[in-house]
């Protein structure tokens, strides 16, 4: 029954929280968006110590429950592990395996200097939730939408519009590769040990594993009962179970109860643990140096903080190339590159969510995979914010529309060898017309004859950023006028 009703839940946190990276109306984020903020490496980049310390205190009671219910890249390898058991025979493919303590450690380590430092790349690298979202915005996704697409284009011909069209497309090259290996890496160790990922890589894992050793509640061997065949042990994915010693890790347990679920004795129950009187000086140990390392991840999460291809004719429009920028650009309420930089974990889930195709993963190494803005696809709409509203760790934080329009990003620059009216001869003023803030003007290019072509200036104080001009630049392959982003994001 504790099974039942585990899978029960694990697989609605699981659904749920697959349709946040794949929804793009906002309609499935306005009632499922809690469950991207109580993920636990999110809420501690965003300073969110209500969920950290709901977190801590069920992890006290129930053990890894976070595991095996609420963590999607679990779930994800519960499921991937079960595939593993279709066809064959003997389904007892387990066996207890010591705990590899020290890796474990390692990779806990490593989470915390990342955060201390501001490395958000390689924080992204090891964040388990974020691990699953870029596999899903980049492999599910893309189909998600074509089916989308399909059932639109159906459903147009019966004269309804249930559904529309979204534009289908991959989040570039290092973010495919970035997610196919981490899902063939996971889904591999997962088909042939469980859990080996969760308990050995997973810093969240390891973090919670410690706090699930002095759990209230957890699956206790009756030995009155066992009679040592050893089942449970060959059933458990997170290879924790010692029948001969009768000994549970309670630290690499995740409480999926398959073990209580297969045990024909009866031996194994899920009740308050019986409290050991003594404690030996590994544990201690242990415990000393896990204190220190989760005061250390406190410390340092306390100081950082559709396009046309035709023209009216027949001519090929060329696609536009993305502009060298000195300093890359981040949506509104990012405040500055450096908040993005210390508490993204790229997760892309403001990338899946962003409706106007403006924000993609990052190639740069130093900031891998966060997300940046760019106008080849389109422009960052005044009305727009919904990146603020999705995001769970508090590198984008929540803005009206209000607010939005004051915020500057970037400035735009005029490029003159690429403006129309200059190389072509004939009258533009595309950008100024679809200026939302009218920082842009029309003025003569030669001024001592006010009939000549008129070329766009720029007034940096009321420009925003957003990039309304730089994407509707009828310019190819290059925008005569683009955007240059600012470090520190100010009100206007």
């Amino acid at each position: 029954m504790l099974r039942k009703l585990r899978v029960i839940l694990a697989v609605l946190f699981w659904l749920g929280t697959t349709l946040l990276f794949l929804d793009f109306t906002g309609t499935v984020h306005s009632w499922l968006g809690w469950m991207a903020r109580i993920q636990f490496l999110p809420a501690v980049m965003a300073l969110n110590f209500g969920v950290i310390a709901c977190l801590v205190v069920l992890t006290l009671l129930l053990g890894r429950i976070y595991c095996s219910v609420i963590c999607p890249l679990g779930v994800m390898q519960d499921a991937v592990a079960r595939l593993g058991l279709v066809g064959r025979r003997n389904r007892n493919k387990y066996s207890y395996s010591r705990p590899l303590t020290l890796l474990r450690y390692i990779f806990l380590a490593i989470m915390v200097v990342a955060i201390a430092l501001g490395l958000g790349s390689v924080v992204a690298l090891l964040a388990p939730y974020s691990t699953y979202g870029r596999i899903v915005a980049t492999f599910l996704s893309p189909l998600y939408t074509t089916v989308n697409n399909l059932l639109a284009l159906m459903a147009e011909r019966m004269d309804s519009y249930a559904f529309y069209q979204h534009e289908v497309w991959f989040r570039g090259l290092p973010a495919v590769l970035a997610a196919g290996v981490a899902f063939v890496v996971i889904s591999i160790l997962a088909w042939r040990n469980g859990r080996t990922y969760c308990n050995t890589v997973c810093p969240v894992g390891t973090v919670l594993g410690f706090l699930s050793r002095f759990s209230l509640m957890a699956p206790v061997i009756d030995t009155s009962k066992c009679n040592g065949c050893g089942l449970c042990a060959r059933r458990c994915k997170s290879s924790c179970i010692d029948s001969k010693a009768h000994d549970i890790d309670y630290s690499r347990c995740v409480a999926c109860m398959d073990c209580i679920d297969n045990c024909h004795q009866g031996a194994i129950s899920y009740t308050v643990r019986p409290r050991r009187r003594s404690v030996d000086s590994d544990t201690v140990g242990a415990r000393r140096g896990f204190m220190a390392v989760a005061g250390a991840i406190a410390g340092s999460a306390v100081v950082r903080a559709g396009e046309k291809t035709v023209d009216g004719g027949l001519a090929v429009i060329a696609d536009k190339k993305t502009p060298v920028r000195k300093t890359r650009i981040v949506p509104p309420g990012a405040v500055s590159l450096r908040n993005v930089e210390r508490r993204c974990t790229a997760c892309q889930l403001c990338v899946s969510a962003c409706p106007n195709g403006v924000l993609r993963p990052s190639s740069d190494m130093s900031v891998f995979l966060q997300p940046e803005s760019s106008y080849e696809r389109g422009y960052c709409h005044p009305e727009c914010t919904r990146c603020s509203e999705v995001c769970p760790s508090g590198a984008i934080a929540v803005i009206s529309r209000e607010e939005k329009s004051s915020i500057q990003i970037g400035h735009a620059v005029w490029v003159k060898a690429n403006c129309v009216p200059l190389t072509d001869g004939v009258e533009c003023g595309n950008c100024a017309r679809h200026c939302p803030v009218g920082a842009i003007t029309m003025v003569p290019s030669d001024p001592a004859d006010e009939t000549s072509r008129k070329i766009p200036v720029v007034n940096d104080e009321r420009c925003i950023g957003c990039g309304a001009c730089e994407n509707l630049c009828p310019a190819r392959p290059f925008s005569a006028i683009y955007v240059e982003g600012h470090e520190n994001h100010r009100v206007i």
